[in-house]
Order: structure tokens, then C-alpha cells, then sequence
């Protein structure tokens, strides 16, 4: 293996200066720098990290712990960080805590010693994990916290206009003459999931549209849950003619179900989700959704830890991305058909 003397004697230099050339210092000339940079590409020369991470006490290392890899949403987010950061010299470790907050806490412990510079983070349990994250902050790694965001948490920050979106999604449904409209939730201990909720009753509300008690359900973020409760809003004497869904997985589980129970989607039930996940042109019929930018969120966190590595000093920072609406074959105006006796006549109406 190639040795920095080696490379300092090839290219008539001192050892002080291959070193800066490798820390690209700018107190090297050009004309010398590119002659160093030739021995060390023929040498096939590779600093040692670890080395290099015990002289600064930090690596490039970036680690990023999301609660499901398996849920679409989160390899967008990863796919977003991943691209700024490699960008930029970083490299990005990522963690999958399976909504577990021991599995996350030993990773958050354990990947400290190695001196990241910074944890981009999407917490399993909001009320967990803040003093694990502040061990980060005290040891000089950077720490941002995406789409879940504990209440208490006064640090760097990346979420999506969840509230919003979801006020804006039960508004054009309501606009397309729905007036029974339930919703479908994620785990309400999360903020993404309240906010949604709120941003469904808000809208509601302003339509004066009641919401029965049954009309809300708690789900968790896949498509099992949203079959599930779906399937219980759809056996309702008066049973919902939209469903709001607080995520797309939920959505298609509930497209599911109304197509167990016979039901034509939009003919005889609306379904919006929340996301814009790729794969939402490939449901059928193609899902109608709150697009929320998913890898800009990952982008956005990885940068504000590259800018703090660099020396912003700046008060934290809470970036909400907006969304807007991403119209297709889910939803529409309601059309119910009933048979006249004989069979023949069929009367249409909208809900």
C-alpha cells in the first residue's frame, strides 16, 4: 500500500505538502498540486478515513434512521438525503428502526462513537429519543429531525404542509358534491397524522359538514390497516361516499376493500391519499393524492447538515415544504344508480 513518503519522494516534495495537497489547503501552488495529484492517482493512493476522522474527531459519515424501509415513502426521503450528501463528499449510513424506539436508541447510541457529522432522523416515538439526539449536538454532529417532529424539539427541522394538504384534499372533495366524507388516520401519536386529521375537520367544519364519530378511524401507515378500516366505514348504514386517507398506502388498502364489497371506485366511493408515491399511477384506478415532494424533504434535512459542518451558526431552522393536490381516476362526482321496477328506468343523482 502507497504511503505519503512515497508519494512525497515521487513527486520531489515534502511530506507537509502532500498533506495539504490531500486536505486541500490552498497554501499549495497549482502547478505543484497537480503534480501530486498525478503520483497519487498512479499510486492508486486512498487516505485512511478513520485516520483523517481522528485528526478532525468527526467523520463524513452522515447516519439517517427511518422508522420502515419497506413503506415507499421512506426510500424517497433516503434517495433525497443520499443525493445531497454524496454531492458533497458525505457519505450516508442508513438505519431502519422497524417503529421499534429500542432498535432506534441503540443505533443512536452506538453509531455516536463513530463521529458522524450529523443524524437526520424520523423518530419512531415522539416523546422518546430527544436526549439521545442532544448527545449528538453536544459532540459537534448535526441533527435534524424529518416529517415526525417532537413537540419539544427546538432544533433543525424538515416537514411537509400536512395540515394543509389534507384541508386542501377534503375541500375538493366536498367541491365534487361529497357530503358524507370519512376519514382514515395514521397512528395519532404522530404529527404528521394529527395534523392531516386537523386539516380534514377544518375543512369539514368551515362546509358545516357533520363527521359521525365512525367516520374517523385510526389506522396504521400500510395497506392492511387501510383495508381493514375501510371495510368497517363501508358496512355503515349510512356508509361514507369519500374517503380521505392519511397516507396512499392506506388509500390502496382501502381501493381494496371497496372492491371486495363491489363497489366501483369513484363511481360509488372517492378515495384520496396522501403522499404521491411512485406507484400511483399503476393502481387502479389511479390513486388521487396530496403530493408532499417526498425526496425534497431528504434533500432539504442532508443540506442543513452539510451547512452546519460548514459553520452556519444560525438559529434553527424549521423548513415546511407545501404541497399541492395531484388529481387522477380515485376520486369524482358521486353517481348512484336505482332500477325502477320494471327493471328498465334508471334514475342518476349526485350525493
Amino acid at each position: 500500500m502507497a504511503t505519503i513518503k512515497q508519494i512525497a519522494k515521487l513527486a520531489g516534495v515534502s511530506i507537509g505538502t502532500v498533506s495539504n495537497v490531500l486536505n486541500e489547503l490552498p497554501s499549495v501552488r497549482e502547478a505543484t498540486r497537480k503534480r501530486v495529484l498525478t503520483v497519487i492517482d498512479s499510486l492508486g493512493y486512498q487516505p485512511s478515513l478513520l485516520g483523517r476522522a481522528l485528526r478532525k474527531d468527526q467523520t463524513n459519515m452522515i447516519v439517517m434512521i427511518v422508522p420502515d424501509i419497506t413503506n415507499p415513502f421512506f426510500p424517497g426521503v433516503v434517495r433525497g438525503a443520499e443525493d445531497v450528501a454524496f454531492q458533497n463528499g458525505y457519505r450516508l449510513v442508513l438505519c431502519n428502526s422497524d417503529n421499534d424506539y429500542a432498535k432506534e436508541s441503540a443505533y443512536m447510541r452506538e453509531l455516536r462513537t463513530y463521529r458522524p457529522s450529523g443524524l437526520i432522523i424520523v423518530p419512531a416515538d415522539l416523546s422518546k429519543g430527544q436526549e439521545e439526539a442532544r448527545a449528538y449536538l453536544n459532540a459537534g454532529s448535526a441533527v435534524v429531525y424529518v416529517d415526525r417532529i417532537p413537540s419539544r424539539w427546538r432544533g433543525d427541522a424538515v416537514t411537509s404542509a400536512h395540515e394543509e394538504g389534507a384541508y386542501e384534499a377534503t375541500k375538493h372533495l366536498i367541491a365534487l358534491g361529497h357530503k358524507r366524507i370519512a376519514t382514515i388516520t395514521g397512528p395519532l401519536q404522530g404529527t404528521s397524522a394529527v395534523q392531516r386529521l386537523a386539516g380534514f375537520q377544518r375543512a369539514m367544519n368551515e362546509a358545516r359538514l357533520p363527521v359521525p364519530t365512525q367516520y374517523i378511524q385510526e389506522s396504521n401507515f400500510n395497506r392492511a390497516g387501510g383495508c381493514e378500516k375501510a371495510e368497517l366505514l363501508l358496512k355503515l348504514r349510512a356508509r361514507p361516499t369519500a374517503i380521505f386517507a392519511a397516507n396512499d398506502l392506506i388509500a390502496m388498502g382501502a381501493i381494496k376493500a371497496a372492491r371486495r364489497a363491489g363497489l366501483s371506485c369513484p363511481d360509488d366511493i372517492s378515495i384520496f391519499g396522501f403522499d404521491n408515491l411512485e406507484i400511483d399511477d399503476e393502481t387502479t384506478p389511479a390513486l388521487s393524492t396530496v403530493d408532499q415532494f417526498i425526496s425534497e424533504l431528504g434533500a432539504r434535512a442532508a443540506q442543513i447538515v452539510i451547512n452546519r459542518v460548514a459553520g452556519d451558526k444560525s438559529a434553527a431552522k424549521h423548513i415546511c415544504i407545501p404541497t399541492c393536490l395531484r388529481l387522477r381516476g380515485s376520486t369524482g362526482a358521486l353517481k348512484t344508480r336505482r332500477a325502477t321496477a320494471t327493471g328498465k328506468k334508471v334514475v342518476e343523482r349526485k350525493s
